[in-house]
């Protein structure tokens, strides 16, 4: 066995253990295929937070075997973990890896026989930590994604994650003041993400925060943007918010989960905060930051909620200043307290609700969008050709080509379909120094604007 080849299923972190995957391999002789269908091993590093990444990846397997029956076929990640005779069973798949092993995958393949291998331990027990840089997530090559924290100690009833990925553990300060100075050398933005980010330094005998962190990381390192994923609301500290908004370094970009804003559904879900609490995070980020992206996850459908409950929930989100939001339908998640819960909600409901609050978040991020307009906003730009994403997450059209991987100041002319576009040269105007038409050999041309 040569070649492998690693394929990512879910959030960043899977994909930041996705690349920690392949350096390993790599530094034990294997060479990484172009090309799926070309490779000797297949690793699926799994996602299972619902039914549907669980079906992903079991049509993955299923086309895995048929477009490449020779391969040997690697299941890891959290559907691993929670289900791994189920994917043992399944055709061509012969090693299924848990979290609690995912570190040792090297190791195993050169070690291990080859058939009925399915290594899934305690995951509670695991203490190591896998993470490399992920430079390339979702073909952007110029934002690398840094997990610097894993695990969760929350118990909220709809999610399965904590029983997957194990307890709450951070990267140590040294390592991620390495990794992003040596990130910074090559580009100019980097997102620090977690499965739990604003828990990191939260271990006992730690006196470090995360806020404590990134100033290490400002001072220590040469980084130009960190821009921060999810971190959940109380975790959201004054200290936390004020530096975001003093140093301009750090993306004005908050992204806080709500997933209810109604408080008997918060209390059926085991959230630890009210929305009158959630309220006074949001309004102390836009208070400091008043150009800010203000996002959250929201869940629709999740048991016991009635109709007055997603009407109060609705409420709650129309009135708090969201730029954009992450909708999701409530999935069933074996194992999970609110699975067994009596009430659940009709899928066709479950969709309505979804329509409802997607056309709720349209609204918001367009009026967001528009107020954008006439203003001169910081970007880096993206390996997209003419495209740029600001430093409150907007994606932007340039009237011109810049080279991707560098930040700069944008004139916002007017907003597009789903994002905004540069201020066009008047007629007859000369270009900025440097810059060079959208029409450059090599360059594609815009998309027609809105």
């Amino acid at each position: 066995m040569t070649s492998f080849f690693v394929q990512n299923f879910g959030c960043r972190a899977t994909q930041a253990d996705g690349a920690a995957l392949e350096s390993q391999l790599a530094a034990k002789g294997f060479s990484m295929a172009r090309e799926r269908s070309a490779a000797d091993l297949v690793i699926l590093n799994t996602c299972t937070v619902t039914a549907a990444a669980d079906e992903d990846v079991r049509q993955a397997i299923r086309r895995v075997h048929r477009e490449n029956a020779a391969a040997r076929i690697l299941v890891t990640g959290c559907y691993a973990q929670r289900a791994p005779e189920e994917l043992a069973a399944m055709q061509g798949v012969e090693w299924v890896v848990g979290n609690s092993h995912k570190t040792q995958i090297a190791e195993l393949l050169t070690a291990a026989p080859y058939h009925g291998n399915i290594f899934v331990g305690d995951i509670f027990a695991q203490k190591d930590f896998l993470s490399a840089p992920v430079a390339d997530a979702a073909g952007d090559r110029t934002r690398p994604n840094l997990k610097i924290q894993d695990g969760c100690n929350n118990r909220c009833s709809f999610c399965i994650i904590p029983f997957v990925r194990g307890r709450s553990r951070s990267a140590p300060a040294p390592q991620v003041v390495e990794q992003v100075r040596s990130l910074a050398a090559r580009y100019r933005e980097i997102v620090l993400s977690g499965i739990n980010l604003g828990r990191w330094g939260r271990e006992a005998g730690s006196t470090m925060r995360l806020a404590g962190l990134i100033r290490l990381l400002l001072a220590e390192t040469d980084v130009q943007r960190l821009r921060l994923s999810s971190v959940e609301p109380m975790d959201f500290s004054d200290d936390l918010l004020g530096l975001m908004a003093e140093s301009p370094r750090i993306a004005n970009h908050v992204h806080a989960p709500l997933q209810s804003g109604c408080d008997r559904t918060l209390r059926r879900m085991h959230r630890k905060y009210l929305p009158r609490h959630y309220a006074d995070r949001i309004a102390k980020a836009r208070a400091l930051m008043p150009r800010a992206a203000i996002g959250a996850d929201v869940m629709v459908g999740f048991p016991g909620e009635t109709e007055a409950e997603f009407e109060e929930s609705r409420r709650f989100i129309a009135g708090l200043p969201f730029t954009y939001l992450h909708v999701f339908t409530y999935s069933e998640r074996p194992g999970t307290p609110a699975a067994a819960a009596p009430e659940q909600v009709p899928v066709p409901v479950r969709k309505e609700r979804n329509r409802l609050l997607r056309e709720l978040a349209a609204a918001k991020n367009r009026a967001f969008r528009e107020s954008m307009t006439g203003s001169s906003l910081s970007v880096v730009t993206l390996h997209e050709p003419g495209a740029a994403l600001t430093e409150n997450y907007l994606k932007v059209e340039m009237a011109r080509y810049r080279e991707p991987n560098q930040i700069v100041e944008l004139e916002i002319g007017g907003v597009t379909d789903s994002g905004l576009r540069e201020v066009t040269a008047q007629k007859g105007g000369s270009s900025p120094e440097g810059l060079a038409p959208l029409t450059s050999p090599g360059v594609l041309p815009l998309l027609s604007r809105s």
